[in-house]
């Protein structure tokens, strides 16, 4: 299944998805609108029951046309409870009774919002008695009521769109690793054909029966072997560096060293391709703490993997700054090169592993050497910083922690 057809199902999963929500969401409200229905007759019954039972008490009606006092209230409160409770209405409620000589009471606070009103009429009654009754825990009634199908419904749903989209992730990431080790693969192919070729062919002249009259043929020949096999020596510690690095982080070892010792060890080591190149290298060593407490060998191997890049990457004579500065609890070194530059496109993408910018100088390799020096500076708990320009040059500036 290619990337394309992945998105196509991914967005029409999605939809459904999205759909099913909606239509759940909507029976919910449905759900809920029934519920409030439900809980609004109830409470009318409630009412209206009072109101009936409060006009069948003749000496009550008597009495409240007079005054609405503690007695009367007492009794519309009992009322009011007794029904509550045969109707399985078991909230909180206030209530109000006044009639038009304007005797009222109320009890506790009622609001317009969840009341419910109606009117006692008695022959015994001089004036039509208004009965209120307030249940101010109405929503939270009915939100209790859906509550457990709402939430677990919402639940189960969030849960298939999350399961959904880690699956879909899953592939793609699936997708992008199996191009990236096919490109891997394909890399290597070609960057071991070489050497492989050079050696075979080094080997079979040595092999010859005139082999031994080659004299200083014979010192050349053997040198190509060395060379080459150096190579393939260096293609295969890269991959393994990385992979170690991968498999934990007791990969790096720390000791106390001198990081300027460590530069000028990298710079004489790369000594050779920067002559072959006619290159020029500069350092600018100005941090005064410079005792360092990490992995020597992997730092080495980082500045040689970035002079290496900087040589590399290079139309022209390469010219090479490397400055070291403190700042705070930590060391910066920095590598400035005026090579070909990296659009500003790929800066993300760059330090990803078996990533390669596609360029007119066709470099060989595997795309995994500054995905070994972001390992590598992450594992120190230290940042990399890119900062380059495409036809003047890059600028990688590494920031450790002196106190780790």
């Amino acid at each position: 299944m290619n990337k394309k057809k992945i998105y196509i199902h991914a967005i029409c999963y999605a939809a459904a998805l999205l759909i099913l929500l909606i239509i759940q969401i909507n029976w919910i409200w449905k759900t809920a609108e029934i519920k409030e229905a439900l809980f609004n007759k109830k409470a009318s019954m409630v009412l209206s029951k009072t109101a009936d039972l409060l006009s069948e008490k003749k000496e009550l009606c008597s009495s409240i046309n007079e005054c609405i006092g503690d007695k009367e209230v007492y009794t519309i409160d009992s009322l009011i409870q007794t029904n509550m409770k045969l109707y399985g209405f078991l909230l909180e409620y206030s209530f109000g009774v006044s009639n038009k000589k304007g005797n009222k009471y109320f009890k506790g606070d009622i609001k317009k919002t969840n009341s419910f009103n109606t009117v006692v009429k008695n022959e015994n009654l001089l004036h039509d008695l208004d009965l209120v009754l307030y249940l101010p825990k109405k929503q939270e009634f009915i939100i209790k009521e859906i509550g457990g199908l709402f939430f677990i419904s919402i639940i189960m749903i969030l849960i298939v769109i999350f399961l959904f989209w880690k699956t879909t992730y899953s592939l793609i990431k699936e997708k992008r690793i199996l191009k990236e080790t096919k490109e891997l693969f394909n890399n290597m192919a070609h960057e071991f054909n070489t050497p492989i070729t050079n050696i075979n062919l080094a080997a079979k002249i040595l092999q010859r029966k005139e082999a031994n009259h080659l004299g200083k043929n014979l010192t050349h020949y053997s040198q190509i072997i060395l060379n080459e096999n150096k190579k393939l020596k260096d293609h295969v510690q890269k991959g393994l560096r990385l992979t170690e690095l991968d498999l934990c982080e007791t990969a790096i070892t720390k000791q106390e060293f001198d990081l300027h010792q460590v530069i000028d060890k990298a710079v004489k080591a790369m000594k050779i391709q920067i002559d072959n190149k006619n290159g020029k290298i500069n350092l600018l060593l100005r941090a005064e703490k410079m005792m360092l407490r990490a992995d020597k060998s992997h730092l080495f191997n980082i500045l040689c993997n970035l002079i290496d890049n900087a040589l590399k990457y290079s139309r022209k004579k390469p010219e090479i700054l490397i400055q070291t500065i403190n700042t705070e609890n930590s060391i910066k070194v920095s590598i400035t090169d005026n090579g070909i530059g990296i659009k500003k496109e790929f800066h993300q993408k760059i330090f990803n592993r078996f990533f390669r910018v596609n360029d007119d100088i066709k470099v060989k390799g595997f795309g995994i050497g500054l995905a070994y020096v972001k390992k590598t500076i992450d594992l120190h708990k230290g940042n990399l910083l890119l900062e380059s320009i495409e036809n003047k040059g890059t600028k990688l500036t590494i920031t450790l922690p002196l106190n780790e």
